[in-house]
């Protein structure tokens, strides 16, 4: 069960991605939190928020498909190298600003839209890359553990962040997230990679990027997978923008209450996470979408009645888990689906959707609760979570005949194809 549980490990290159990104992403989680409470130390505005969290993923939505473009072009390793050392320069300015007290919140904001920009390239490129480092077989099993790594960070970085922002300011998170960007820089470095094979170009690359939409666009499935995606980040997953919040307004905490909360909701993704990584198969994931979904949809609502600290750490457990699964599988689901070709450029369409979606929802739900308040804002993101879960679950038996052809033709189904996707449908051949 272990070696089923840790299979993609097996790959070297993996292992040196692993580890670093384990060690990168606790620095990106403290520096999240970190930046969370600066904004609002600064300006005391749910408002501000919304926008600091526009201001990092907008650049997300404008220029992914570019990323997905470069990523499916040119050599995706050399793509992460750079983008990964960039990524490590903006925290170091940050730092240095704050710890010498000169730091103002459009720095804050400037520097956020600068690390979205690099985003927009390292996303596509990172996420594709995944098939590069482990191949076809392992993938499955691959896309989960990037998850645990994720939120195992998400778990340490953010408790972590709460002390230190209470101890010694915001500061020293931004700095120690800028070194932790040496860790996977060296493991990048230290890959030993073969480029695919990959076709001649004959288009130019505007038109390889909108092949890309017109796949999303004609394949009724990974289309469905992404409009739920896109729908619940816009919706629900604002309520990690409004959690300082909650920490300092609603339950009368500082900056350890938000770091301990959010742990909390990063703990719970960690159990998603890992309950998909023991998964051996596509069995039974397009039920887990709509689950998660309505689940995170259920578990939000909850939470923005909670004012008990206890109560609301508790209920980010499911919040975390139910938002890790529906994201992981629905990733899990369009990789196993997407040509190699189209791989680049349909994972940036899946990162304008999870996160570029997310800045719109921020900036929504910063400017709704400075009306309304954060507890009616969640909630009403937690029923429009659960209404999308509601139509993506009526739908389903409609996709499951082509999501089985999808997989089969990429190879990955073989001769035992997944549960949810098998019917009279399946019988009909794969058309364009």
């Amino acid at each position: 069960m272990r070696a089923e549980f840790t299979r993609a490990l097996r790959h070297r290159n993996y292992r040196l991605f692993f580890g670093g990104q384990l060690i990168s992403l606790t620095g990106t989680w403290m520096q999240s939190v970190a930046e969370s409470w600066l904004v609002y130390r600064l300006t005391g505005s749910s408002a501000l928020l919304g926008v600091s969290a526009f201001a990092s993923q907008i650049p997300v939505f404008l220029f992914a498909t570019i990323g997905g473009t470069v990523a499916d072009r040119a050599d995706r390793h050399r793509i992460l190298v750079a983008t990964q050392t960039a990524s490590m320069i903006l925290p170091f300015v940050l730092a240095i600003l704050t710890l010498t007290h000169h730091v103002r919140v459009w720095h804050v904001f400037v520097l956020a839209a600068c690390l979205g920009v690099i985003n927009a390239f390292d996303i596509p490129a990172r996420q594709a890359f995944v098939m590069d480092m482990v191949g076809r077989e392992d993938l499955v099993n691959a896309i989960a553990l990037n998850s645990s790594m994720v939120n195992g960070a998400r778990v340490v970085g953010p408790s972590i962040a709460g002390l230190l922002v209470a101890a010694v300011g915001e500061g020293w998170c931004f700095l120690l997230n800028a070194i932790s960007y040496i860790a996977v820089i060296v493991g990048l470095l230290l890959m030993r990679v073969e480029q695919p094979v990959r076709p001649p170009r004959d288009r130019s690359a505007w038109d390889e990027t909108i092949e890309g939409f017109r796949f999303v666009a004609r394949t009724a499935p990974v289309r469905a997978l992404l409009l739920l995606l896109g729908a619940v980040s816009f919706a629900g997953m604002p309520y990690a923008v409004l959690m300082p919040v909650f920490a300092e307004s609603i339950l009368h905490g500082g900056a350890r209450t938000l770091g301990l909360l959010m742990g909390a909701s990063g703990f719970g993704a960690l159990c998603g996470a890992l309950a998909l990584a023991s998964r051996t198969g596509l069995r039974g994931l397009g039920r887990w979408v709509a689950l998660a979904s309505a689940s995170f949809g259920v578990t939000l609502i909850l939470f923005s009645i909670s004012r008990v600290f206890w109560l609301s750490a508790l209920l980010l457990v499911p919040v975390g888990g139910s938002m890790m699964v529906e994201m992981a599988s629905s990733n899990t689901l369009i990789q196993s689906m997407v040509p190699d070709a189209l791989r680049g450029r349909v994972m940036a369409v899946y990162s304008m959707m999870f996160m570029g979606m997310a800045p719109f929802g921020a900036l929504f739900a910063g400017s709704m609760a400075s009306r309304i308040g954060a507890p009616k804002t969640v909630a009403i993101g937690g029923l429009i979570c659960m209404a999308a879960a509601g139509v993506f679950t009526v739908r389903l038996p409609v996709l499951r005949g082509e999501a089985r052809r999808l997989i089969v033709a990429q190879g990955l189904a073989g001769g035992n194809p997944p549960q949810e996707m098998t019917g009279p449908a399946a019988e009909v051949p794969l058309r364009d």
